[in-house]
């Protein structure tokens, strides 16, 4: 097992410098430079040239990227070119608001996602399972960013029960939550429900039943433990989608934290923001599978053989 946890985190060395490089090349391939989105169009183009030198901008591709590395490898995540601030100090400042809405919205979208989807499978056909199927489409038509301005509209200016933008109080974070929440937990409750009634009508399920087993043992000791497998998996890969999601969803709530951070950065082209924000999200999520594959091997006795040898 360890040689199997070991193996899967050297991996994550080549992953993340192909991460790096893909977007580092993104963001020098598109037009514009530093020194002009800071100066503002106005600026004659020696203060221009003056600037990106101090950046390190006129400095060829290769030198540039190569010197990211060196300096990322010694734990230094870059200094910002807007604010010339280190980004540890913004990331102290602003990961806490992140992380309210991540944490939240994961936690929600799992326990609702997949108790609704075990609900409508053990119901199947009832009008539990009718409600939530139709409602699991009707959410998973609709993008994110655009479910939060119908909240905003409904919650925030008509209703006026909620703030629409700021994130000092927890008033602020329930409309952003609910909307990852919402976008995240349909997508699990149509996996379990599907997974859930394809283990119900397996034969070890109706040994099960000619035996005698109670409904409850037959279900949550040996459906479940089947069916949540893939579930398992694709809960890491929602951690992903909420992690992207919560860029966005930040900047519809203007809530000052790493989304709108990174997003300000793109527009400005501050290149050490962007890869140190892109190298966070891309580690983080990178561990999350880890512990998703790690998990899946406790509970499938089989994966852990494979691991092992």
């Amino acid at each position: 097992m360890l040689k199997y946890i070991f193996k899967r985190l050297l991996f994550i060395v080549p992953t993340l410098l192909g991460g790096i490089l893909i977007v580092f090349s993104i963001m020098n391939l598109t037009p514009g430079d530093p020194g002009r989105q800071i100066l503002g169009m106005n600026a004659k183009q020696e203060q221009v040239d003056q600037l990106n030198h101090e950046l390190g901008y006129d400095k060829p591709f290769f030198t540039r990227f190569g010197e990211y590395c060196i300096d990322l490898s010694h734990g230094d995540l870059g200094t910002s070119y807007r604010t010339r601030r280190p980004f540890t100090e913004e990331l102290v400042s602003r990961i806490p608001n992140t992380l309210k809405i991540g944490l939240s919205a994961f936690v929600l979208s799992s326990i609702i996602g997949i108790s609704l989807g075990i609900l409508a499978a053990v119901r199947q056909y009832s009008l539990v399972d009718t409600f939530s199927s139709v409602t699991a489409i009707l959410f998973a038509s609709i993008p994110g960013f655009f479910l939060g301005m119908i909240l905003i509209y409904v919650f925030g200016l008509k209703l006026g029960w909620l703030p629409t933008f700021g994130a000092s109080s927890f008033k602020h974070f329930v409309m952003p939550v609910a909307t990852l929440t919402v976008a995240t937990s349909v997508s699990l409750l149509r996996l379990t429900r599907s997974t859930m009634l394809d283990a119900i009508r397996q034969d070890y399920i109706r040994t099960a039943t000619a035996k005698g087993c109670s409904k409850n043992r037959i279900y949550w000791k040996h459906a479940l433990k089947n069916a949540i497998l893939p579930v398992i998996t694709v809960m890491g890969m929602s951690a992903g989608t909420v992690m992207g999601g919560t860029v966005i969803i930040e900047s519809v709530f203007a809530i000052p934290g790493m989304g709108t951070y990174m997003l300000t950065a793109i527009r400005a082209k501050d290149i050490p923001v962007v890869m140190s924000s892109t190298v966070l999200l891309s580690l983080a999520f990178c561990l999350i599978m880890i512990l998703v594959d790690i998990l899946c091997a406790i509970i499938d006795p089989r994966i852990r053989e494979r691991s092992i040898g």
